[in-house]
């Protein structure tokens, strides 16, 4: 990650556009003017901070560039992610034209090929250092999960922005192995726990968010949901606003902060593996067992 920031973070900055919602707000904007088939294809959240900590190879997705460049006059997609040396107050002007008749170079998807992988990470500490979860879930509007104790929220996010989101009409679905059920024993034993462990973990991760949900408004009580499955656990899974999904298969033999992570984010063009994992979660959900107090 770079220590100075890039050009696109002063001039976001300057306009008053470095915050995820104002940023897609003008990037609708623009879009509906040049391109309409583009409105709402506005980079997700953590990919768009992503961006600004220039933490990308290469460039992001041709149409990205597009409106980028609408965006900010003057300025090609490629200098917009090209380290800015003047300081973050200093903002600096677009550069002269060579005049050589050359035109720039086309932008190059990030993703190519990938299937909607946009990142991956060895662990998950390594991908939580890189994405907190305030990154991920400030903001969003809709957050399912499914996996085993679901710690990324639970445990890492804090009580008084989950309530914030959720007063402010976030929907969060929380699907959880069943602390009782058959699976959850096969698990502890696969990691080499002593019986009751993830039971007992999972068991007070549910009682965390029911206490929570005890403190909602009525109007809001209903935009937290909690269920339960009892099958072999395989992923866990976070999808947030129908745009960006976070996938971590549960290895044999190993911890879930130690299973490899990949980030999935919606892009234009065939469905790829956003699809694949949204559709995971919804059939799983389905079949579901509905907590209550």
């Amino acid at each position: 990650m770079a220590d100075k920031p890039i050009v696109l973070k002063v001039l976001l900055r300057q306009r008053h556009l470095q915050g995820h919602r104002a940023f897609c707000k003008e990037y609708d904007k623009l879009a509906k003017q040049i391109e309409p088939d583009l409105v709402g294809s506005w980079p997700s959240k953590a990919q768009f901070y992503r961006w600004l900590s220039r933490d990308i190879q290469g460039l992001p997705y041709a149409h990205h560039c597009r409106i980028l460049e609408a965006m900010l006059p003057g300025w090609t997609a490629e200098q917009l992610f090209q380290e800015h040396t003047g300081g973050i107050e200093f903002v600096p002007e677009p550069p002269a034209s060579t005049g050589t008749g050359r035109p720039a170079k086309a932008a190059q998807p990030t993703a190519q090929g990938m299937a909607d992988v946009t990142a991956v990470f060895p662990s998950r500490p390594a991908f939580s250092h890189e994405i907190p979860p305030h990154k991920l879930f400030d903001g969003a509007e809709q957050i399912n999960m499914v996996g085993l104790s679901l710690n990324l929220l639970c445990q890492s996010y804090p009580d008084r922005s989950l309530l914030d989101l959720l007063e402010s009409g976030t929907v969060v679905q929380c699907l959880f192995l069943d602390p009782a059920g058959r699976y959850i024993t096969e698990r502890e034993q696969e990691e080499s726990h002593p019986q009751g462990v993830l039971s007992t973990l999972t068991t007070l991760n549910i009682q965390t968010l029911q206490r929570l949900q005890g403190k909602l408004s009525p109007e809001a009580r209903g935009n937290l949901r909690i269920r339960t499955y009892d099958e072999a656990v395989r992923f866990n899974i976070t999808v947030i606003d129908d745009a960006t999904c976070v996938v971590q298969p549960y290895l044999p033999d190993a911890r879930g902060v130690e299973s490899p992570t990949l980030v999935i984010e919606k892009q234009p063009g065939p469905p790829g593996l956003f699809e694949t994992f949204s559709q995971v979660f919804e059939s799983m959900w389905a079949r579901s067992t509905e907590v209550t107090t």
